[in-house]
């Protein structure tokens, strides 16, 4: 075990009595995922030090611990423990005021609720604790939601578990979540936030849900959920640990021991829910939510946790236009051309006419000539030669690729491959220097076959044919692997095994991979989602994304927090087609989506369109209004017809126009000058009729003076329209 005592603060002027029984705020964080998801990539490193945006995940983890006011973390470790022990002894962590972090080794768990036993078994928890796993990115405060837990607990002693949940993201491309995840449906007492119900496969939603008697008769009002995301943050009681130890069934903290309380009418513990809106969190559960949430630390969603801004383990890069991130040290060809929304690390140089967008880039990496790097996770010391292709690929610390090699979409390779010159690795493949077991692990939470023995050796193929370091605590045995494997197969000169597709199939693979579904399969899932959430509004056959059993008001300011969260999310929609070069049919079906889930109409879809497009042209590279202008011209030419798919009728053009007034007022007071500009260009591009103009205008007229002020700005404009007609008859006439 290794501990650190962090230093407890002084007593303030506050009730002497609650002061003395106070007891710190800890936490329990999970240093082990329990799952396989991840392989071949934690066969050699634990998940939770893998490089999220080139810092570590556990890293994230503990700084928005200790920013929300935990005092003590207790890190659990199992596989690869030596790894995770040594990098938090070597990190800063134990040197933080009033923030404790102390590490418990255990080489026999196998399972969360292993974990938890162990945790029990050394009676460190002293009160209400947040249990959390290390691959978890969040900047919500608990303040809220540790209040309203002890309340509850104060009044109903087995009110011993609050999850954090918030709206999910919908996302017809992965037909579940933009995390990968299964849809998870949740019932919910609306009055007191109970939990109810809760399933987590999506198998349990294809066709009828079935609900116990007991839960209706028992509840005056249900409300159902499939538009929730699990967050995956915990705020328990004690005696969370102690029902693990009673009940050795609890292994895995949602499928037993959640669903197992939900069921248990004996003891009576009740579990509840705090709903977080404008706050981030979020679990990296698999590859997918690896690149989802690696955009969102790049977009600033998990803001102050982002690359410019220095916390705990991180090399900080100085922000540029379009979301670029550049250390301060890096060697970059003034041919090269970086893209938007992407970070290059300390030490990395890019070589001549290489192009790289939406990608992360590590440190001291070797990026040759004409190099083509689109959505990728390069991470350190990687060595891409001359004329190679990498498109949605994840590349581990010491990958060489030789020249002209390319990786296809979806491609992962682990730690030390040499991809051989001018080989194709094909979609989807996972590569390592470690042969695919032959038998897959019987139970899916498992990370590794056997750990008792501390350090397992197993078969692999390095440049010198050594064997793993010690501290790796390897997770598969001889036995479960192949007894040969050219070295070649990834070309002349490469190294590496090419893993075959997993009993999941390439369905799987689509469903959890940093690639885009492909574009046959998308177009097909796009429609079923849309024909699924048409029927649930049409006949109610299917139950909506939200319905509630039994009508309630409806409070203005959720209305308005869904307003919000509906243009945010039109937004990254809508920058995922720009930067992925979706098409716009693909992006109406999304949007669809996303409006028939938030029960909005086709005016708030054209109006959140509106506004990304010129968030858009706002972001792009300009020193002045007249470049603005023409940027603003270039957006809308081309992405034309998805705004115009939405402006039906005349009402929904004023209401575009109107918004453009809100947006000069409130968030991109940038096109204030040029309002009028910028509506003779959408007039001249028949984005707004002339009769929209004309109508916003004759509105406006009974406005109050200060309500009025774009309306002067565009007089001589609509006196140009007025005037148009008259003379356009005069020369028919002539």
């Amino acid at each position: 075990m290794v501990a650190k005592k962090g230093n407890k603060g002084a007593i303030g002027t506050g009730d002497a009595e609650e002061e003395l029984t106070r007891v710190p705020l800890q936490a329990i964080l999970l240093a082990d995922s329990f799952a396989t998801l991840f392989r071949p990539i934690t066969l050699e490193r634990p998940k939770v030090l893998l490089p999220l945006v080139n810092a570590p995940m556990i890293s994230y983890t503990l700084a928005w611990l200790e920013s929300a006011g935990v005092e003590e973390v207790f890190v659990f470790c199992c596989a690869h423990s030596k790894q995770v022990i040594d990098y938090l002894k070597t990190s800063k962590w134990f040197d933080q005021p009033n923030f404790s972090v102390t590490t418990i080794e255990s080489y026999n768990a196998t399972s969360a609720g292993d974990a938890l036993r162990v945790i029990y078994e050394r009676n460190v928890i002293q009160g209400d604790f947040i249990l959390v796993t290390g691959d978890t990115v969040s900047n919500m405060t608990l303040t809220h939601a540790l209040k309203e837990h002890k309340e509850r607990k104060r009044k109903d002693s087995n009110a011993i578990m609050t999850m954090v949940i918030k709206q999910s993201k919908p996302s017809p491309i992965t037909h579940q979540s933009r995390l990968g995840t299964e849809e998870l449906l949740v019932a919910i007492d609306p009055d007191t936030k109970q939990l109810l119900y809760y399933e987590d496969k999506a198998d349990a939603l294809k066709g009828m849900v079935s609900l116990d008697k007991a839960l209706l008769s028992d509840n005056s009002s249900i409300s159902l959920h499939n538009d929730k995301q699990d967050c995956y943050i915990d705020i328990c009681s004690p005696e969370v640990l102690s029902l693990f130890t009673d009940n050795f069934d609890y292994q895995h903290l949602r499928r037993h021991f959640v669903k197992g309380l939900l069921v248990d009418d004996i003891m009576g513990y009740k579990i509840f829910v705090h709903e977080i809106h404008s706050s981030y969190a979020a679990r990296i559960d698999n590859y997918r939510s690896y690149d989802t949430i690696s955009k969102d630390i790049i977009q600033r969603w998990t803001y102050p946790l982002v690359p410019d801004i220095q916390f705990i383990g991180n090399c900080v890069a100085k922000l540029g236009r379009q979301g670029t991130y550049r250390a301060s040290d890096i060697g970059i060809s003034r041919s090269a051309k970086v893209g938007p929304f992407t970070v290059i690390g300390s030490g990395t140089t890019v070589g001549n006419y290489t192009e790289i967008s939406n990608s992360v880039i590590g440190e001291n990496c070797q990026i040759g000539s004409n190099v083509s790097i689109d959505g990728c996770y390069i991470w350190n010391n990687v060595t891409i030669e001359d004329n190679c292709k990498l498109k949605h690929a994840i590349v581990c610390d010491g990958v060489i690729m030789r020249s002209g090699a390319i990786l296809e979409p979806g491609v992962v390779l682990s730690f030390k491959v040499i991809i051989g010159q001018q080989f194709v690795v094909p979609a989807y493949s996972k590569v390592s220097l470690y042969q695919q077991p032959v038998k897959q692990d019987s139970d899916e939470e498992l990370e590794y076959a056997d750990n008792t023995s501390g350090n397992i050796e197993f078969a692999s193929i390095t440049n010198t044919s050594e064997k793993l370091e010690e501290e790796s605590d390897t997770e598969l045995t001889d036995a479960q692997m192949p007894a040969t494997s050219e070295a070649d197969q990834v070309g002349v000169g490469g190294v590496g095994f090419i893993w075959s597709v997993g009993e999941g199939g390439l369905e799987e693979e689509w469903r959890h991979s940093v690639a885009p579904i492909p574009e046959d399969q998308l177009v097909e899932i796009l429609k079923n989602a849309m024909n699924e959430m048409e029927i649930s509004h049409e006949d109610n056959t299917i139950l909506p994304p939200s319905g509630e059993l039994e009508p309630e008001s409806v409070d203005s300011d959720d209305v308005r927090d869904d307003s919000v969260h509906f243009e945010k999310e039109v937004e990254a929609t809508f920058l995922r087609g720009v930067h992925e070069n979706v098409k716009e049919d693909h992006i109406i079906l999304e949007v669809n989506s996303l409006r028939l889930s938030c029960n909005l109409t086709a005016t708030d879809c054209a109006s959140a369109l509106f506004y990304a497009m010129m968030k858009l042209a706002l972001d792009t590279a300009h020193s002045s209004t007249g470049e603005l202008v023409k940027n603003v011209i270039t957006v809308v030419t081309k992405w034309k017809k998805l705004l115009k798919y939405y402006l039906s009728s005349l009402d929904e053009e004023i209401e575009v126009i109107l918004k453009f007034e809100e947006m000069c007022l409130e968030s991109m007071k940038e096109y204030s000058p040029i309002f009028v500009q910028i509506l003779h260009v959408l007039y001249d591009k028949d984005i707004l009729q002339e009769d929209a103009i004309l109508n916003w205008a004759a509105e406006k007229q009974e406005a109050d003076e200060s309500d009025k002020v774009f309306l002067k700005q565009a007089e001589k404009f609509i006196q140009w329209l007025n005037e148009a007609p008259e003379e356009d008859d005069e020369d028919e006439d002539d």
